[in-house]
């Protein structure tokens, strides 16, 4: 996996990135999901994507839970939060 640097914050991200909108929570079985979380640490990607919103806070959860046994100082995690005014 090749990593980039993010803006100047001297943060290394995969090039590649996993997004858990569609696939964590709603579509997708939470085994599955760990299993498809797992699968990309063991490729090398290291960068995950989530909201507070996807599949009703499913996505979040599941994705937390999802690297147990990684190091946490390994992964990058980015979320966003909503909140409608």
């Amino acid at each position: 996996m090749e990593f980039r640097r993010l803006g100047r914050s001297g943060m290394k991200v995969s090039e590649i990135s996993y997004g858990n909108w569609l696939t964590h929570g709603s579509q997708v079985e939470a085994e599955q999901a760990t299993a498809c979380v797992k699968e990309a640490l063991e490729v090398g990607i290291t960068t995950f994507d989530t909201a507070d919103v996807y599949a009703g806070t499913k996505a979040e959860t599941v994705l937390g839970e999802a690297p147990k046994g990684t190091r946490r100082e390994s992964i990058e995690l980015f979320t966003k939060v909503y909140w409608p005014t």
